[in-house]
């Protein structure tokens, strides 16, 4: 009877690739995201796609540039119908190697990609002058994952607050091996997931950035920060470098641990490296922070109770060379091989596993490494 049933049944639809290009030959991005199924994969050829506009609804695609990264070009200047070049609303849906530049709206909320439910991965895109980059709405199931892409140059708008990532309520937001540089009075990341992993990036504002926050987790949550470079540049507006808990409404569970990450101030003036704003929030939030390197001025336990240890003051000359964004520090440290044991801290283990590598992407540590030096590097 099983076989018979076996063989009676229809087979099932081979996976199709439909290749598309700027001129529309052999298919239009349009006509291809018609055609495609569940399961398909969307090729766009190396050039430019202007009003490229587009709802990926209900559907497990692969969307990925070949050769030189596409461009999706917004034009910069503010769509009357479009808040996003690329709505994903449901699904499972993934891009790979395409840019998204110059998106505007009529309200100056506009997003390159905006996950509006499902679940999305970015994978080796760029995104540069977009009101935000990426933005997720309130979905309490959806996933987003960044990972290996750079997200910059927020528009200079006073007053615009153009976050590089802007996150709403949703399951769970992952972003590994990325680079956020290049902010302006926004941040370069807000969360408000429910779970927040960034771990292995480059959060680097450069010198004289402007942005506000570097990370601001404004509903808390279960928050890991693991092995990032964290720098805020010296015309930020605010003094506070990662933020929790801002907007009094918390999830149910509120966990924030942060390890072996290199924060750098650039100003002459004090940094709040780390601030939690647990006043009022239940549950009271529990902290543990181990083996950071905060560079430049600043405080870093103050006002965020918990479990701190191996964390280390250092300035910008005990790197190995911060003009080069050679971070480490340098051979010979008083710091080298000084942190604590990070496998089992407060039940936690945030040892690191892997370091950001220059330009995107992360490179693994040896698994019996049992020597910590605090920074996001080991090296």
């Amino acid at each position: 009877m099983f076989c018979l049933a076996w063989l009676s049944a229809p087979p099932a639809l081979a996976a199709e690739t439909f290749v598309v290009s700027p001129e529309g030959s052999p298919l239009s991005l349009q006509a291809a995201l018609a055609q495609a199924q569940d399961g398909d994969t969307v090729e766009l050829l190396p050039g430019e796609y202007r009003d490229a506009f587009a709802v990926l609804e209900n559907r497990r695609l692969t969307i990925r540039g070949v050769g030189k990264a596409p461009l999706i070009q917004g034009g910069g200047q503010p769509s009357g119908r479009h808040k996003s070049m690329w709505l994903v609303r449901g699904g499972e849906v993934t891009l790979e190697n395409l840019e998204f530049r110059g998106m505007r709206a009529a309200d100056g909320e506009g997003a390159a990609v905006r996950l509006q439910g499902g679940r999305l991965t970015v994978r080796r895109c760029q995104f540069f002058d977009n009101e935000y980059s990426v933005a997720a709405s309130n979905d309490e199931a959806a996933e987003l994952t960044i990972e290996n892409s750079v997200l910059g140059m927020a528009p200079k708008v006073v007053g615009g607050l153009h976050h590089l990532l802007n996150v709403g309520r949703i399951a769970r937001l992952t972003v590994s091996g990325s680079r956020f540089q290049q902010g302006f009075e926004g941040h370069m990341i807000k969360s408000r997931a429910r779970e927040s992993t960034i771990a292995y990036n480059f959060i680097h504002d450069g010198q004289r950035g402007g942005a506000s926050y570097e990370i601001e987790l404004p509903a808390g949550g279960v928050a890991t920060i693991i092995g990032n470079v964290i720098g805020q540049g010296s015309e930020s507006q605010n003094r506070v470098v990662v933020a929790y808990g801002t907007d009094r409404q918390p999830w149910d569970r509120n966990v924030l641990r942060v390890s072996h990450n290199t924060f750098v101030n650039y100003k002459w003036t004090p940094a709040w490296f780390l601030r939690v704003f647990d006043e009022g929030m239940s549950p009271a939030p529990e902290v543990v922070a181990v083996n950071n390197l905060l560079v430049g001025p600043g405080v870093f336990w103050l006002g965020a109770p918990g479990h701190f240890a191996g964390n280390r003051p250092a300035t910008l000359g005990m790197l190995r060379d911060a003009e080069t964004y050679a971070f480490e520090l340098a051979p010979g440290s008083v710091w080298r091989g000084s942190g604590v044991d990070p496998r089992a801290v407060a039940g936690h283990d945030l040892a690191p596993k892997a370091e950001f590598e220059w330009p995107v992407g992360t490179r693994a540590l040896p698994a019996d490494t049992t020597s910590w030096s605090p920074g996001a590097f080991q090296k």
